[in-house]
């Protein structure tokens, strides 16, 4: 018999390196579509920084007051760690400043909607935007279309209005404005009504919420109750007929689009404090700039639609699905596609409920599209922090969001959750990848050696690890590794040690 040597060598794996999201399991070369011309008349970029810029100067001075004021190791810029100035900052801020505090509190929420500043807990910092006000004109692009996208926080909603009509409102706006880019002058606010009348009524109708009125009650009550002749398992008699309504009128019209009026004032005038609009004399006209930001989201869309993928129009899930296999810019460009064509505060409840699923694939992607939608995520993000499932990556989202460079954001995570957040990789790659990239995504463990990583794989306790291990022991070349990878996920199995 001949001696076993030892192979410890083949056991060991390379040096440690940052986790990375599994690649895609197909590389397609698309051809280059040549970029789109905006409308005719549409200001040049450098004139429509201008006037963002112009837009936007009392929240960028705000926000500049707040980097020399309210930086680290200075006074909070909050009281209740959600970015609501504080009355204190509120009068400092005012008295430095030469404003009402009503007028801080507002620019101070248009700096934020804009991306000039941002709140963590109760201290604020200036936002990437600000540094680059002054010399980059897609920034200062990128920051108005950010608050342009959160129109509907600019100004406090109707509180007579309940929150589902609201909702709707808001969801049946980009059709308005369509409208109006297409309309390309000024509109009667009547023909805006009624095309917000029809389009909520359409998203009703989808979710099949038709109101047929309250039934008709039988006029003879005895004509339902039992009798020695009428024998009480005996169906009731039918109800009188419903009569039909009107071809020429619809009686549940009028009473809409009465309760639409002044939810469509307030969405005009909102609109109108971010600057895309103006709003008077009983007509809107779109500014140059919300022109050219509704013609972007529409070009948006139609790329997306002529795309081999077109996901605008399927829930997140699918959406995700159908960007798996395309390369990391053309997958962002449709993540803005779908994002466009929808409200971002459902966008991003929809893309966490994807996430909450049990494809790991589906997990990481939902958080590349988050990192598309940026800074109107991060409530939302943080209200995740505390699931397992998304911790790891909420934690990475987040790091990356507050300026981490990605290459060194896993340093934010326990070794632990960087455990947890390498297996949920690997079964995506088990899943939807092949054997070679699963062998290679050992590479990217943080434990020296196959032995420390399936201690620890075994002690982290993630549903899929089984699977994750029988599949590396199928996939991985080395007879001697592949066996102690099953031992391992056997002892996973049966509870053992």
């Amino acid at each position: 018999m001949t001696s076993r040597i030892p192979r410890d060598s083949r056991l060991r794996l390379v040096r440690p390196r940052p986790l990375a999201a599994a690649p895609s399991a197909v590389n397609q070369r698309r051809p280059r579509r040549p970029a789109p011309r905006p409308p005719e008349g549409t200001p040049a970029p450098a004139e429509l920084a201008r006037m963002a810029r112009s837009g936007l100067a009392d929240a960028a001075r705000l926000a500049r007051w707040a980097d020399a004021a309210l930086g680290p190791g200075r006074n909070g810029a909050t009281d209740d760690g959600k970015a609501t100035l504080s009355d204190a900052t509120a009068e400092r801020a005012a008295g430095d400043l030469g404003l009402t505090p009503a007028q801080v509190r507002a620019d101070w929420d248009t700096a934020r909607l804009a991306g000039l500043v941002e709140v963590h807990g109760d201290s604020a910092r200036p936002g990437w935007r600000l540094r680059a006000w002054d010399r980059d004109d897609s920034a200062v692009l990128r920051g108005w279309v950010a608050l342009f996208d959160a129109w509907s926080l600019a100004t406090p909603e109707p509180a007579d209005q309940e929150a589902a009509a609201v909702a709707e409102v808001v969801s049946a706006m980009p059709q308005v404005l369509s409208f109006l880019q297409l309309s390309a002058g000024p509109v009667p606010v009547d023909q805006l009504l009624d095309l917000l009348r029809q389009r909520v009524i359409e998203l009703r109708t989808e979710r099949c919420e038709v109101s047929y009125g309250p039934e008709p009650v039988p006029t003879n009550p005895e004509a339902v109750t039992t009798s020695p002749e009428t024998p009480a398992t005996a169906p009731p008699p039918p109800l009188p007929p419903r009569p039909a309504p009107s071809a020429d009128a619809d009686p549940a019209e009028p009473a809409q689009a009465s309760e639409l009026a002044p939810l469509l004032d307030w969405a005009l005038h909102a609109l109108a404090s971010v600057g895309a609009l103006t709003y008077g004399d009983g007509q809107a006209t779109l500014t140059p700039l919300g022109n050219w930001a509704v013609w972007v989201k529409l070009e948006q869309i139609c790329v997306a639609a002529q795309s081999p993928a077109g996901n605008i129009e399927v829930a997140a899930e699918e959406m995700l699905r159908g960007c798996a296999q395309l390369r990391p810019n053309a997958a962002r460009a449709e993540y803005r596609a779908w994002l466009a064509a929808r409200p971002v505060g459902s966008a991003v409840t929809e893309l966490l409920s994807a996430a909450r699923g049990e494809d790991a694939l589906l997990r990481g992607l939902a958080f590349e599209a988050l990192r598309v939608v940026g800074a109107p995520a991060e409530p939302d993000v943080r209200a995740v922090v505390e699931e397992p499932a998304l911790r790891p990556y909420a934690l990475l989202w987040l790091a990356e969001h507050d300026g981490v460079d990605p290459e060194d954001a896993h340093e934010v995570l326990t070794r632990e959750e960087a455990t947890w957040l390498w297996v949920d990789t690997a079964a995506a790659v088990a899943d939807h990848g092949e054997a070679p990239m699963l062998v290679r995504h050992l590479e990217s463990a943080l434990q020296p050696t196959v032995p420390a990583l399936l201690n620890e794989v075994r002690a982290v306790g993630h549903p899929r690890t089984v699977q994750v291990l029988v599949a590396l022991a199928a996939a991985h070349p080395d007879p001697a590794l592949a066996k102690a990878v099953r031992r391992a996920a056997f002892q996973v199995h049966t509870g053992g040690n």
